[in-house]
This record gives structure tokens, sequence and C-alpha cells, in this order.
């Protein structure tokens, strides 16, 4: 195929994406004409009308629709960041436990990979909600002492006080996603040469730092394109924190969009609040693994 037809090709590819764009933007004009509702964001300074059940900033029913949404939005990023975090550690854990040459850890990794990644996460998610932090009983427990204290009204760790609806969606994202991230690790794992292995356990170092000073920072070229649509799938899969009455950005924006019955525009911030966070996630990983092969390159 010669240069002038793959240009060609793209600008007809161009056309056609501009055409379906236009359609589309032309239908949806026609139909809010139709029903006289227009295309309207003054709804957005009305009050909201309704409580949310966890706020990081203070927040009144009195309130704008706007500050609602900044509330489920900052929820939102709430349990999305921690269970990134709680998610990488635990799949980076298992993901190395594969590989080990302790058998025990080995088919425990293997069990835990291979069980959650069979069951759907909505499932799991009300396992957690309602079998695991409802069924706790009333009065606190406190297995560590003043660390940890749970009930099945709240769950309090070294003083911080978290809802039994975010505990649930936190841990139901982070096993979640944890079991997807193991199988990443354990791929890039494998991309490493077995000579590698072979050289650091000659050497006498000792399984764990072999894996932190040896194999892992030359799996993560591997790792880390991976790792980025993971993260990506955590932060839409959050939107499921809606069955266990989490007030995330899905959850209070499908109250406003009852309340003020603009179901477009509502949805149309909905799309490009998470078009935002999953660029910022991306934009982020990107830059982390331009680093890690530029220190590559460099050693």
């Amino acid at each position: 195929m010669t240069r002038r037809q793959r240009w060609w090709i793209q600008v007809l590819l161009l056309v056609a994406v501009l055409t379906l764009a236009g359609i589309l933007i032309n239908n949806l004009t026609v139909n809010l004409i139709r029903t006289g509702l227009g295309l309207s964001f003054r709804w957005l300074s009305r009050p909201a009308g309704f409580a949310i059940s966890e706020h990081l900033l203070p927040f009144q029913p009195g309130d704008s629709m706007a500050w609602a949404l900044l509330m489920g939005w900052l929820n939102s990023l709430r349990v999305i960041a921690c269970s990134i975090a709680f998610a990488t550690v635990l799949g980076v854990v298992a993901g190395a436990a594969s590989r080990s040459n302790n058998p025990l850890f080995s088919a425990l990794a293997g069990l835990y990979v291979g069980l959650i990644r069979q069951i759907p996460l909505l499932l799991q998610l009300l396992f957690w909600y309602f079998v695991a932090f409802l069924g706790l009983p009333s009065e606190p427990l406190a297995p560590l002492g003043a660390l940890i204290r749970v009930s099945n009204q709240a769950i309090t760790v070294m003083g911080l006080n978290l809802s039994v609806e975010f505990a649930a969606v936190l841990v139901g994202l982070s096993v979640f996603t944890g079991a997807a991230i193991a199988e990443v690790v354990r791929g890039g794992l494998d991309a490493v040469p077995r000579g590698q292995w072979e050289a650091f356990r000659s050497l006498g170092i000792g399984e764990g730092l072999g894996l932190q000073r040896v194999v892992l920072p030359q799996a993560l070229p591997a790792i880390l394109p991976a790792l980025s649509s993971q993260y990506l799938n955590l932060a839409k899969n959050s939107t499921l924190s809606i069955a266990v009455g989490y007030a995330d950005l899905y959850a209070v924006s499908d109250t406003a969009i009852t309340q003020t019955g603009r179901a477009i525009e509502g949805f149309l911030l909905l799309l490009l609040s998470f078009f935002l966070l999953n660029l910022l996630i991306n934009s982020s990983m990107q830059i982390l693994n331009h680093s890690v092969l530029n220190k590559g390159k460099r050693t």
C-alpha cells in the first residue's frame, strides 16, 4: 500500500467518524426540541434536596446540585485511590508468590487468583457488604487492640472511621483487581530470563530480596502497560458501588437525575468526569512507564 493510499484511508475514516458524530448530535438536538426540554445546566445551581451519607467536605441537602456531585466525585476518588494502592500490593505479593519456590505460597496464590477471577465483581461486593461486614456484631470487636475496631456500623483503623459501605467497596475492588494484577505480575516475572533467577540464588541472595532487587526491576517494562489497564478497569468498576449504597459519583448522579429529570445532562457530566479520571490515570502510568524505560536505558 502506497503512502498516498494510506493517507486517503485516514481521510475517509476521519470523515466517517465526523459524520457519525454529526448524526448523533443532530438526533440528540431533535429529540430535545421535541420534548421541549432543551439542553441546560442551570439545574446545577438548584438545591440538591437530598442527603449524602458520606462526604469529605461539609454538605447539607440545601446545598447545590453541583456541590452534591462534587461530594460524589471526591468519594469516588477516595475509594479508587485507596483500592489502587491495596490492589497493587496484593497483586504484587500474589504474583510473586505464584513464582515462589515454596509450594504452599504458590498453591495459595493460584487458588486466590483462580477463585476470585471466576466470581463476578458485583457478587463479591454484595458478599463483602451483606455477609462479611453487616454480619459483624453491633458491639465493636478489637482483634488488634486499639489499632482496629470492627462492627456492623463502622470500621475503625488507627482512629480513622470507615463506613461499612466504603469498607465493602474498598475490599471488593482491591481483592478483585488484585487477582488480575497478580496475573500481570506473574506474566512480567516470566518474561525475565531464568538465568537472572539462578544468578541471584547462586549468590545466596534470599528469594524476597532477589525479587525486589533483581527480577522486579527487569519485569517492570512488561508489567506497567498492562497494569495501567487494570487501574482503568478498577476506576470504571467502582460505579458498582451503588449496589451497596456507597455515595460515589455514579450514585449521586443517579439521584440528581431522578430529582431533576435531566438524564442527558447528568450522563454527559458523568461521562466527562470518568473520561478525565481515566485520562489522569493513563497519563500518570505513561509518565511512570517512560521513566522506567529511560532508567533502564541509562543502566
